[in-house]
């Protein structure tokens, strides 16, 4: 199930395909760093070489019976971490991969509040939420960047102190799709990919934001253990 909510509350309420149908949601562009992967097997890779030139220049290799008895070691540390895991189930709903007790930005607060908070917590988004808790918007790192919407480089303090004086309001993403727990997480993905965004708010049936899901929290439920339930 999925639900918008804006300034002036609870906007739609249906299933993905019923939201298809009331218009398509603006694209977001998102910037972020990419963080370097695979350095450890790249060391473990150096390692290996750096082991084969030693053997080579005529230094000792390590016993056959030295690697056995590290791999039995090794074997035994699993098995008892295996036998120490809870119960697997495969992951279907929003609740099974969601973030709980999302960060949330108050529409009340100023663009310079807003980006201290997504600073602080390294997001590149959050939900905006009225005084009770309720969803209203959705602000982006993107959006706050926009060079259209920056002062210029060489624009004097008070004009980058007004900026970021004004509220959020201004410059979040409203009105916005939310996402009930209960929902099959294809079917957010599939509103992921229609809209663009980044993610969803996962609200209550009042509107209250409980949680946020990313594409991030997808693609680690792909990639992790227990495995994601995709073909049923």
């Amino acid at each position: 199930m999925f639900s918008v909510y804006g300034k002036s509350g609870l906007m739609f309420r249906g299933s993905m395909e019923e939201l298809r149908k009331i218009g398509p949601t603006c694209a977001l562009a998102r910037t972020r760093r990419v963080a370097a992967v695979g350095r450890e097997a790249a060391e473990g890779f150096m390692a290996q070489l750096a082991l084969v030139g030693n053997e080579g220049h005529g230094r000792p290799m390590a016993s056959a019976a030295t690697h056995d008895l590290a791999h039995k070691e090794a074997m035994a540390a699993y098995a008892q971490t295996a036998n120490s895991q809870p119960p697997r189930h495969p992951l279907m709903r929003v609740r099974d991969i969601m973030n709980p007790g999302a960060i949330c930005v108050d529409q009340e607060d100023s663009l310079g509040q807003a980006w201290d908070l997504l600073a602080e917590h390294q997001l590149g988004q959050a939900p905006v939420v009225d005084g009770a808790g309720v969803l209203v918007g959705l602000l982006t790192r993107a959006e706050l960047m926009r060079s259209d919407r920056l002062p210029g480089r060489n624009s004097h303090a008070l004009v980058w102190q007004a900026f970021l004086a004004q509220g959020v309001a201004e410059l979040m993403w409203t009105p916005v799709p939310s996402v009930a727990p209960d929902t099959d997480i294809r079917r957010l993905a599939r509103v992921l990919l229609d809209t663009g965004l980044p993610g969803l708010p996962v609200v209550d049936d009042v509107g209250k934001v409980q949680a946020f899901v990313s594409r991030t929290d997808i693609l680690r439920a792909v990639v992790a253990d227990p495995p994601l339930d995709l073909w049923t």
